[in-house]
């Protein structure tokens, strides 16, 4: 038996810290690296986010999708159930579903019409039998050994998750408590999608994780964030981790620390961070209706590994990551707001989807970030980003946005999955 596409890849790199406060460069450009993810990460043992029920809300509804590279099919059934299925005919290959979405009873691959009904079953094979005895599939050919490959699927409050992996845990222990309760907290009423914004970055996925998972940014590079308040690293804020450090809560919150609190000690001096007597003409776009019992008003939820559920004020998005080779990935955003919400508040959301996205008035600067780094690590994989904001060691919670420790737990956790051993040396 060969070893698998990539395995020798990982010979090539070290990470000289247990705690993953160092990553080498080539982990983000070596393709034979993102091949082996394709196996262990997306195909592996965690559970992938797929998309909103009240996106397929009647029967025969459909969306494709990606989980990592891979092309799939979510759809809900005739009898109302939800199915994710392999966009891969079973007879040549061939992409059976082309359209992003629709409702249909069967769906039918145009090259040699091989057909199959919602939950992947095949259903149909033109000319099976030949014609008058002559031509035609085997006798033995049954139907029943060639469906679409399926996932296993899980729901919780209307967002649904796929897995290729029978021994991934059960969903709710996968997320653990604390991200059990965001995703509940997200979607704690019936929601209505709103639009999408699709974004394509030429750089590594993995630098975008990174980005999630790296508070400290958020207050230096997003000028409008930072200039009219709406998180600025001398503001309440933090960071929280579940138990293996892969899943990753980024928030602000009103009250606590103001503002003024970090310019004695010279956090934004010396930059042009610091002007904050600039006042918008309408402020009514950083409008915040306080809509759940905590005082968080921004939260990004990275869900390990191709998430993120986004509240930035009253704007309600899932980010889903789309790899598709290691130089270049896709986000998808889905906006939603909530069934009862009134005229009013659909227009203040859809006004504030402004602030996110690749034109974002927050976060237009994170793809660019993201292709900065790509280029410039290529001449030397061999070295290393530096981790160390909040310090070295154990990942925990962060009571401050001055820290980039839950990047270190997506790291810790994708070299467990990935069977790297951080700290060794070759």
């Amino acid at each position: 038996m060969t070893a698998p596409a990539g395995a020798d890849a990982l010979s090539r790199y070290t990470f000289p810290a247990a705690d993953c406060s160092r990553i080498p460069y080539g982990m983000y450009r070596d393709p034979d690296v993102f091949e082996l993810e394709q196996e262990r990460i997306f195909r592996g043992p965690i559970w992938n986010y797929l998309a909103l029920e009240a996106e397929i809300p009647n029967p025969g509804d459909y969306r494709l999708i990606e989980v990592g590279d891979t092309p799939v099919i979510v759809n809900r059934a005739r009898d109302g159930s939800l199915h994710a299925l392999v966009n891969r005919c079973s007879h040549r290959g061939a992409e059976v579903q082309r359209n992003l979405h629709g409702n249909t009873k069967v769906h039918t691959c145009c090259y040699h019409q091989w057909s199959f009904d919602l939950t992947g079953k095949l259903i149909g094979v033109p000319f099976q039998k030949g014609i008058k005895g002559v031509g035609g599939l085997p006798a033995d050919f049954d139907k029943a050994c060639h469906n679409l490959q399926r996932l296993r699927v899980e729901t919780m409050n209307g967002a649904i998750f796929g897995t290729f992996c029978e021994e991934t845990p059960p969903l709710e222990e996968y997320l653990g408590p604390v991200f059990t309760h965001q995703v509940k907290r997200l979607f704690h009423k019936p929601v209505k999608v709103l639009g999408y914004q699709r974004q394509r970055i030429f750089g590594n996925w993995k630098l975008y994780t990174d980005n999630l998972r790296d508070p400290n940014h958020g207050g230096l590079l997003h000028m409008f964030q930072i200039t009219f308040g709406i998180a600025r690293l001398s503001g309440t804020g933090g960071a929280r981790v579940d138990a293996d450090g892969k899943h990753n809560l980024s928030w602000a919150a009103q009250g606590g620390r103001t503002d003024q609190d970090g310019a004695s000690d010279g956090g934004y001096a010396g930059t042009d961070r610091g002007d904050m007597n600039i006042k918008l003409k309408d402020p009514s776009l950083l409008r915040y209706y306080k809509e759940f019992p905590d005082n968080l008003t921004l939260a990004v939820t990275s869900l390990f590994a191709n998430a993120a559920l986004q509240q930035i004020g009253n704007t309600l998005a899932v980010r889903q990551l789309r790899p598709r080779s290691a130089d270049e990935f896709e986000i998808v955003s889905t906006f939603f707001g909530y069934e009862d919400d009134d005229e009013a508040m659909t227009r203040h959301r859809l006004r504030k989807a402004n602030l996110a996205g690749p034109a974002g008035l927050v976060s237009m600067e994170d793809g660019e970030a993201v292709e900065l780094v790509h280029r410039a690590i290529v001449r030397d994989m061999d070295k290393h980003s530096i981790v160390e904001f909040g310090g070295r060691g154990p990942v925990t919670d962060q009571e401050n946005l001055i820290s980039d420790v839950p990047m270190r737990g997506f790291w810790i956790y994708y070299c467990k999955l990935m069977g790297i051993r951080a700290g060794e040396t070759a």
